[in-house]
Formats: C-alpha cells, structure tokens, sequence
C-alpha cells in the first residue's frame, strides 16, 4: 500500500471518492452544525389543498447522521428558517449555544438560504470587525461574521467549514448567491482555521432527476440527507487529509492541555 498516495494525492479534488467507514472527520470528537432547515433534517408535508407544514427531526438531518457513522458527537445549533441576523441577535443566545460548557472542536456553519431570497443587503468582509464582533454591520455577512467570532470566544482553537449551495437553480441563479459564494472563500482568509466546503464547484448538480431521487416537496427525503452527510463528511475528510499539520493537534483542542 502506497499510504502517500492514498492519503495525499495531489491530484485528487473533494469529493472524488466518497468515504466509507471511519473518515478523517472523526478526528473531532465533538462538533457543532449551524444552520437552518437544511440542517435540521426537516421534511415538507403538503395536504390535499396544498398547505404546507414544516418538521424538524434532528436525527434525520446529515449532521447526525456524520455523528453516528463516525461515533462522535454532534450539536444541531440549527432551525427551519434560520436567518444569520436571528441566529446572532437571539436564537444562539436564547438556546444557550454560546456557553463554554457546548464548546467544540469544530464548527459546520450552513446559512445562506433564506438570507438570499430577497434584497437583504449581503455586505462583504469589510464589514466585519474581529476585534468586537457588536461593531460589525448589519448585512448578512456582517452577522456570519458574529456568529463566528462568538464561538471562537468560547473555542479559539475550533476549526470553522463553511459551506456553500451546491448547483441548483433555484438558488444560484440569484445574484446575491454569487457575491455570497465570494464572500465564503473571503471568510475563510480572514478568520483562521477556516475552510470552504465548496459544494457549488465540487458537487452534484440539483436539477430535476436529483430532486426527483432525493426531495420530499420543497425539502429533501431521508435519502437526501443521508446523501448529504456523505457529501459533507468526504469534503471534510479531504481537507483534514490534504492540511495535516492543520489538524495534528485537533485533540488537544478545549481540553485544557498546553501544546503551543
């Protein structure tokens, strides 16, 4: 077995293989999955006279399904319609999400969706301050930006993924989407220990026959999710295996142990 190659071949792109069994994820023992519906394993029913109503079964979302395939622990800080400024402003606060004793090794932040729709101001980097994340501005960005600057208050050494809407043309056929792909990748250098889960460039397209497999209504089905969580745990898998002195010394985080 050639273990170089294998683990670190330089030709290979996310998602060229996906995981199975025990992947590189489960070098976190604990981590937290941030987001709205779509990470909240939530199913859409719709009646008979079209009424939709909405369900959030955290044991379906992909998060938990990571969780359990690789026997870690897993938080859903997450909603069905979950926006950036009501994650900051109240829900985090509200649920308790920021108290030390919740503290992570890692950190999946999924928001975007129902921060696009409209004409929300999407902002850009410069609107944040990472000195005091109360002096960013109030654009999407500006509060993407608090919510991580309050969980590396309570867990500086986490490492933060975020992730971006994969090819479907409901959502990145909007021109917010494009300026908040770029501001993804722009997150990631100004905070450290921060990566992209890239699923717009590296996963599958989101067209008809996908949904048709894979969504129950306007949200996905049991076999989305579960395909989600392989998509998200080989994504992270490769970015663990292609920066390992990037995670060498992922164990020691937030046990109180000095290894600097």
């Amino acid at each position: 077995m050639n273990w170089n190659e294998k683990l670190y071949n330089e030709n290979e792109k996310p998602l060229d293989t996906l995981v199975s069994g025990y992947s590189h994820t489960s070098v976190f023992r604990k981590i937290a999955f941030i987001g709205d519906s779509l990470s909240s394993g939530e199913f859409e029913t719709c009646d008979k006279d079209g009424n939709k109503a909405y369900h959030d079964l955290f044991e379906y979302s992909w998060g938990q399904y990571i969780a359990r395939k690789n026997g870690l622990t897993a938080y859903n800080f997450s909603r069905g319609g979950m926006t950036a400024e009501e994650y900051i402003e109240s829900f985090g606060e509200t649920n308790d999400f920021f108290n030390k004793d919740k503290a992570c090794q890692a950190y999946v932040i999924a928001l975007g969706a129902n921060d696009i729709k409209g004409n929300e101001d999407i902002g850009s980097v410069d609107d944040i301050n990472k000195e005091d994340y109360t002096k960013n501005k109030k654009t999407f960005i500006g509060y993407y930006g608090a919510i991580i600057s309050r969980y590396k208050e309570i867990s500086p050494d986490a490492k933060f993924f975020f992730v971006s809407f994969p090819k479907d043309e409901l959502r990145t056929s909007n021109p917010n989407f494009k300026v908040f792909y770029k501001e993804l990748y722009n997150l990631s250098e100004l905070f450290e220990n921060s990566y992209v889960i890239d699923l717009y460039e590296y996963g599958p397209v989101y067209d008809y026959n996908f949904k048709k497999q894979f969504y129950l209504h306007g949200h996905m089905n049991p076999s989305g999710y579960i395909l989600t969580a392989e998509l998200i745990d080989s994504y992270i898998d490769y970015i663990v295996r292609h920066n390992p002195d990037d995670f060498k010394n992922v164990g020691f985080i937030n046990s109180g142990i000095s290894y600097k």
